[in-house]
C-alpha cells in the first residue's frame, strides 16, 4: 500500500500521462482511469477532461483496479458504465468469466492466466512448463477466442 487515497493515485495517474505525452508526443501512450468504486471510475474521467484530454476520442482507455475482485459482476458494471461514456476499453488482467459478461463492452483485454495455468501442463515436452511457452500462449489465446465467439453467437 502507498498510503495514499484512490483521489490522489488518479491525480497522479492523469499528472503522469500529460507528462508522457509531452516528452513522447510519438509514442502511442494510453490513458488509463482508476478507481475501486463506480462512481470514482467516473471521476477518473472526469480528471482527464478537467486536464484537456478527452478521453472520449482516445483510440484505447486502460481500466486499471479490475482485476483480482471478489466479485465479476461489479468489474462488468464499471466496464458497463465506461462503455456507456464512449470509451474504447481495454481491461486490464480480466478473467474469462468476466470476458464472457463483458466482451460488448471492452475493445481488448489481457490475463496472465495462460501463463498461471500452463505452470502445471507439460504439452509440448520440449520444456519444463507451458507458462512461457509461445504455443501455448497461443493455444490458449485461441481457445478463449472460440469461446466467446460461441457466446457473442447465443446472445
Amino acid at each position: 500500500m502507498t498510503g495514499l487515497t484512490i483521489e490522489q493515485h488518479q491525480d497522479l495517474t492523469v499528472e503522469n500521462f500529460l507528462i508522457l505525452r509531452d516528452l513522447a508526443p510519438d509514442l502511442r501512450i494510453v490513458p488509463v482511469v482508476q478507481g475501486w468504486l463506480r462512481h470514482q471510475y467516473s471521476r477518473c474521467v472526469e480528471k482527464f477532461m478537467a486536464a484537456g484530454v478527452d478521453i472520449t476520442r482516445e483510440p484505447l482507455v486502460g481500466v486499471g483496479s479490475i482485476c483480482r475482485r471478489p466479485s465479476t459482476y461489479v468489474a462488468s458494471w464499471i466496464l458497463q458504465d465506461l462503455h456507456a461514456a464512449g470509451l474504447k476499453l481495454h481491461a486490464f488482467g480480466y478473467k474469462k468469466t468476466g470476458l464472457e459478461v463483458s466482451w460488448p463492452h471492452v475493445v481488448s483485454a489481457d490475463s496472465m492466466a495462460w501463463s498461471k495455468g500452463g505452470r502445471y501442463e507439460r504439452i509440448c515436452g520440449t520444456h519444463k512448463s507451458e507458462a512461457n511457452c509461445l504455443d501455448h500462449a497461443l493455444r490458449w489465446r485461441g481457445d478463449l477466442l472460440d469461446h466467446l465467439a460461441d457466446i457473442h453467437d447465443r446472445a
